[in-house]
């Protein structure tokens, strides 16, 4: 993969390009976040079609020129709409953060309420955190897991509905590492006649290949990320019933951003395409059946797990217990000088900061994209554990790196 073009503009700029190439070909990606997208998607992100301004949708833009942009962005529609089983798809947000945005504008008035879960028991920001724009507009309480086994405490869910009686319910997190009851969630919506905004940014993939339940005609809206486990181009998503479509739409465009980038919704086509493909659903089980095998290595480790496992792409270890002088950071640290990625993250009872928390998070979505499989990853759990255990050992980073080296060369990312 060569930036010839950019190197011969912008030298400076290229060797940062392809530095970071090489770092994620020589590093094991496991921020749970991220993925590997095929070669189809980054030429159709880096495509012409970012030169094009097409404000408005297909069929009815205020530019003139759109007669690819429409077919390509109708093309994203369809696919997403066949994935999903969605009666209305809006492909333009350019994030998750975005996408839920537009459900709040679309529903809310300044000052209406969310309940949303904690964002240290695996909530987001965009979900009503007083850093964000959520909790600046609107009034916020939050839900939690149950301290003692991990799990969305439903009842205590329906008990805190009752009471605060919301206008929106907001399901789907970012650190959550078990299946969601969304009919649960959507029965206690109805009880306390609350909207349900389901959120799958991290599960989008696992959802559209039928590995994971989906929310899409339970709850009201469901909005996602639509690069995490599901390779497409990086952006947001919002699907509806079409009582709602028109509202989405406008609170999307004009309300809450202009033109769309349509270099982004092309690599969200291709994406959608690859993952209507069978090969898509083995993709997706794997990735499921690696975060369990990560999993049950690292606590067979003695490391603890929130919720004592995984039913999807990730892991969140509570370090408090086992390495009580050892926090998230360190071991993000520690690891990242081994060459594995991924980051510290809050835990339910969080007693410590958010910018050094007490857990890390671990995915295997960038893992399986390149080939790695369930032995592949009792490897990593045990490389992990090991610099857990001596993250101020020198031998043992780099003892481990070595290892990483050959993971990375045994599974190359982009040949």
């Amino acid at each position: 993969m060569d930036h010839d073009h950019v190197r011969g503009v912008d030298p400076v700029v290229a060797d940062a390009l392809e530095g970071e190439i090489e770092r994620q070909q020589d590093t094991l990606s496991m921020i749970a976040s991220e993925n590997h997208v095929s070669r189809a998607v980054l030429d159709a992100q880096g495509s012409a079609l970012t030169n094009k301004y097409a404000e408005g949708y297909p069929g009815a833009r205020y530019y003139g020129g759109c007669r690819y942009a429409d077919e390509v962005e109708q093309l994203a529609i369809d696919r997403a709409t066949e994935l999903f089983g969605a009666e209305h798809v809006n492909v333009q947000p350019h994030s998750g953060t975005q996408a839920n945005q537009a459900v709040y504008f679309a529903m809310l008035e300044p000052g209406d309420k969310i309940l949303s879960l904690d964002l240290t028991h695996g909530g987001h920001l965009s979900h009503g955190h007083p850093a964000n724009f959520t909790g600046q507009l609107y009034e916020v309480e939050q839900y939690e897991v149950d301290p003692e086994t991990g799990y969305l405490d439903y009842d205590g869910l329906a008990d805190h509905a009752a009471e605060f009686e919301p206008d929106i319910i907001v399901s789907g997190y970012s650190a959550y590492p078990r299946e969601v009851e969304w009919e649960r969630i959507q029965d206690v919506a109805e009880e306390v006649d609350a909207l349900h905004l389901a959120d799958i940014a991290h599960i989008t993939g696992l959802v559209a290949a039928g590995v994971h339940s989906s929310p899409v005609g339970v709850a009201d809206f469901v909005t996602g990320s639509t690069h995490k486990t599901i390779r497409s181009g990086r952006g947001g998503i919002v699907m509806t019933n079409e009582e709602y479509a028109d509202d989405i739409d406008s609170a999307v465009f004009p309300g809450g951003q202009g033109g769309p980038l349509m270099h982004n919704i092309a690599g969200k086509a291709v994406g959608f395409g690859e993952a209507l493909e069978p090969e898509f659903e083995t993709y997706a089980e794997r990735t499921v059946a690696n975060a369990k095998a990560l999993g049950e290595t690292l606590a067979d480790h003695g490391l603890s797990l929130v919720s004592g496992g995984t039913d999807n792409h990730l892991v969140l270890v509570d370090l408090r217990e086992s390495h009580p002088d050892t926090t998230g950071g360190d071991a993000e640290e520690a690891l990242e000088d081994a060459g594995i990625v991924l980051n510290a993250n809050t835990v339910p009872g969080e007693t410590r900061s958010a910018f050094n928390p007490s857990g890390i998070r671990a995915g295997t979505p960038a893992l399986t994209t390149r080939g790695f499989d369930e032995d592949d990853l009792r490897t990593v759990g045990d490389l992990i554990a090991r610099v857990i255990d001596s993250p101020d050992d020198e031998d043992v980073i780099a003892d481990v790196s070595e290892s990483v080296d050959e993971l990375c060369a045994a599974n190359p990312l982009y040949e």
